[in-house]
């Protein structure tokens, strides 16, 4: 939980909502279900203190806050602005709230798009690029991991979930927020990745070597499929080197999020070594 310091108190609530039917509260339940709705509106749906300071301190603008006093006493950091601010009921927060009676907190807050060309990256970036990733939980998870391991960047290349998806901001626990990712096409994203002389490594089971033994201290993008087709011939060409994880038992593919953490910190340990 974010520490109180960073939260001020809304004396002057202009609504209280106790319905269902309100129409903010329908609004609040569309933006969470259906990504048209997203795309119309510029909105999105972030739920729980920590995630909405990250989301905050990454500069996103908060247009709307549900605020539940009882589950959460005092709400939104002060450089958020002017905001909209609602009181809602414990029994409303405990129906829109993916996470039930906890934290008390759901914001709607507006969309931004990032480009290849505004990333910002180093001499050496490390960048995860995960083609055609179908479920938000381990777009949201390989975030996490990217978090954690320092990574300059994700992009998803041909996305089959869009990046505001509820399911991935809950998933990756604000890394949504911290790593810059980015939605492309595959071809833009290997034109740009060939541009700056970053060695592409795909990981596959076919053709490759172990990802241990393979040079991770360049410039590298680290790039994997889903788990059910694997990556394109697109990205198979356009590799610098092909690498895989070792399989020891009888099935032959991991959760895609737990390969890319795999990976991710070997390059880690390289850099670091």
């Amino acid at each position: 939980m974010v520490s109180p310091i960073f939260f001020r108190t809304f004396a002057g609530m202009t609504e209280q909502i106790t319905s269902l039917q309100n129409p903010k509260i329908k609004l609040l339940t569309a933006l969470q279900q259906k990504s048209s709705e997203r795309r119309r509106t510029g909105l999105f749906v972030v739920e729980g203190q920590q995630e909405l300071q990250h989301c905050i301190s990454a500069g996103y603008e908060v247009d709307t806050v549900f605020w539940c006093p009882e589950l959460c006493p005092a709400v939104l950091p002060p450089e958020a602005g002017a905001a909209r601010c609602f009181q809602v009921s414990p029994d409303v927060y405990a129906k829109v709230a993916y996470r039930g009676s906890t934290e008390g907190v759901i914001a709607e807050v507006r969309t931004r798009t990032l480009r290849l060309d505004d990333l910002k990256l180093g001499e050496h970036p490390l960048i995860v690029v995960l083609e055609s990733v179908e479920k938000p939980g381990n777009l949201g998870a390989v975030l996490r991991s990217a978090d954690a391991s320092g990574v300059d960047a994700v992009v998803v290349c041909d996305p089959l979930t869009d990046l505001y998806n509820p399911n991935l901001i809950r998933s990756s626990v604000g890394a949504a927020f911290t790593v810059p990712c980015v939605a492309c096409r595959s071809d833009e994203c290997i034109a740009f990745l060939k541009q700056r002389g970053i060695r592409i490594l795909t990981a596959q089971l076919q053709d490759s070597h172990l990802y241990y033994d393979t040079d991770m201290t360049c410039g590298t993008a680290i790039v994997m499929g889903t788990e059910h087709d694997g990556l394109t011939d697109q990205w198979r060409q356009a590799a610098d080197a092909h690498i895989r994880i070792p399989m020891l038992g009888q099935i032959d593919s991991l959760n895609v999020s737990v390969s890319a953490a795999i990976l991710m910190f070997e390059a880690v340990r390289q850099r670091q070594g």
